[in-house]
């Protein structure tokens, strides 16, 4: 991989970031989005509890939240769990919280010919004890492992923990600017992977425009925020990613119906619709996928902003479901179902069909909603609860069907830069 650097007269970058990174163009990369958020007792973040294996701390038949295992057998560290096979084999897992964790994590991306992953920051760990010490801890792990394996790596601010009473956003601002001065993820010299476009480092916000969100996107002064990831003379200069709802560009259905959400959108400089659950199997389902993708590429070129498709391998989310809405209320196991592979990869064709300049998989290690591409096992825990599998399919299948797409994307022509 060879070391990129652009002019400092045309890089419009902050004076807190440097203007070199070996990912200088955000542009032919599939990324995944990476949650970092399981933790177990006795890891090293000293919370001795279980987060999100299970609910309420606990990780057992009646509080267990994932519909996926996973494939622990090249970990270095794993955890015994209170999950047995039926031949009496005890379960075990990771924690993200290890840092040999992340470091298989990313190797495993180098290994697929997988670009990188965008880290989860989520909004709700700024006000649980320890936790943002923990998630900061995950992220410098993640950003080591990263550099070590030579992948493309940038943050993604989750606003989910939001509600009504927050009315500004400072509390993201605050925290760039921690991540800057603190962690100095975008000063790392020569070992610098953060991604950049246009030699502004990429930072993402997701959670804008959502309908059933319980903050006002306007209210939290999403403006602002913008405003200073964009342009702040220090810290700014950067180019701002957002995760939208599927239906952003028509303002219908999963999305806020007030025209100046779009005027906003004209401002940024990435945008991501989030496409998890809404399309199933059926063949009108893919078609309409292709269909909302083509239109959202067109907007973005005639605005000259960059569109980030999302694909995901399936959907699975019964068994936190079942604890949060009961029985009669719980969705099945394997409710968008894998098909060994196949809609993954009608998904991943649809946006090499469109000529997508960069493609986002949801996600890397979302064993909870059972979107994970990482490696998974077929086995299944006995007991009364049912889990989804990779359908007896070998557990790198989705690793290798997403390299394989990056490798495709590759090979798409270039969009005419912004």
């Amino acid at each position: 991989m060879c070391w990129i650097s652009v002019n400092p007269l045309l890089a419009d970058h902050g004076a807190k970031h440097q203007s070199k990174s070996r990912f200088m163009q955000y542009d032919q990369l599939l990324m995944a989005g990476y949650q970092g958020w399981f933790r177990t007792p006795g890891d090293p973040s000293g919370e001795n509890w279980w987060i999100h294996y299970g609910k309420n701390g606990f990780f057992d038949t009646e509080h267990c939240t994932i519909d996926l295992w996973p494939d622990v057998s090249e970990y270095k560290k794993t955890y015994d769990t209170p999950f047995y096979f039926k031949n009496g084999e005890q379960v075990k897992v990771f924690s993200s919280v290890d840092k040999s964790t992340l470091n298989l994590h990313f190797q495993w991306m180098k290994d697929y010919q997988i670009d990188g992953a965008f880290m989860q920051r989520f909004y709700v760990n700024r006000y649980i004890p320890g936790t943002k010490n923990t998630m900061t801890k995950v992220l410098e792990n993640g950003m080591q492992a990263a550099q070590k394996h030579e992948r493309a790596w940038a943050v993604m601010y989750d606003l989910s923990g939001m509600n009504a009473s927050n009315t500004d956003c400072q509390d993201i601002i605050d925290d760039w600017k921690y991540l800057i001065d603190s962690i100095r993820i975008t000063r790392q010299g020569k070992k610098q992977t953060y991604l950049y476009d246009q030699g502004k480092p990429v930072v993402a916000i997701w959670g804008l425009g959502f309908k059933e969100r319980p903050y006002d996107t306007f209210k939290i002064q999403i403006e602002t925020l913008l405003d200073f990831l964009q342009h702040d003379p220090e810290y700014g200069g950067c180019a701002v990613m957002v995760g939208v709802p599927t239906y952003w560009r028509t303002l219908k259905n999963d999305c806020i119906t007030d025209p100046k959400f779009l005027e906003v959108m004209k401002r940024v400089d990435i945008i991501m619709p989030w496409m998890v659950g809404r399309f199933d199997n059926h063949p009108y389902a893919l078609e309409r996928y292709k269909k909302i993708v083509a239109e959202d590429q067109a907007w973005c070129d005639t605005h000259q902003i960059k569109y980030v498709p999302v694909t995901y391998p399936g959907f699975s989310n019964h068994n936190l479901s079942l604890f949060e809405r009961g029985e009669e209320d719980s969705f099945p196991v394997n409710m968008i179902k894998r098909e060994e592979g196949l809609f993954f990869q009608q998904l991943l064709q649809a946006n090499i069909d469109a000529k997508a300049s960069n493609i986002y998989v949801a996600m890397f290690d979302e064993i909870d909603e059972g979107t994970a591409i990482f490696k998974c096992i077929n086995r299944k825990p006995a007991g009364p609860l049912d889990f989804s599998t990779y359908e007896g399919m070998p557990s790198d299948t989705y690793l290798k069907i997403a390299g394989d797409y990056a490798q495709k994307l590759k090979r798409v022509k270039k969009r005419p830069s912004k």
